[in-house]
């Protein structure tokens, strides 16, 4: 089992940044990579960073990219993403995701990013 709670959501004027964090506990040794996703009102949610462990790979999404910085901390078993040149378009739920070396999935409960213009 692998529980994982995100924090550092908010809102922001167009322009700001924000820090978002994921915290990993329980079996954390078993996770084989972390992303980012995010879920606007009406709208499926989608893939916006990935970290793969145990490769020096990040992937973005294109409208992430050059804006967002995905990264981790191993001794604080907490996940990251740096989001800056926020605009009203990123407004969504970000949940923070893993995947176990197993194929298990788990899922954040989410929190809130809202950018204002």
């Amino acid at each position: 089992q692998v529980q994982l709670v995100e924090s550092g959501g908010g809102s922001v004027q167009a322009g700001g940044s924000l820090r978002l964090s994921c915290a990993a506990s329980g079996n954390i040794f078993s996770i084989n990579l972390s992303g980012w996703y995010r879920q606007a009102p009406g709208k499926q949610r989608e893939l916006v960073a990935i970290i793969y462990y145990r490769r020096d790979i990040t992937q973005y999404l294109d409208s992430a990219k050059g804006r967002f910085t995905i990264s981790r901390d191993t001794a604080q078993n907490t996940v990251y993403l740096q989001m800056n040149s926020l605009k009203p378009e990123d407004t969504a739920v970000y949940y923070c995701h893993a995947r176990t070396i197993n194929g298990d999935d788990y899922w954040g409960q989410g929190t809130q990013v809202t950018v204002s213009s």
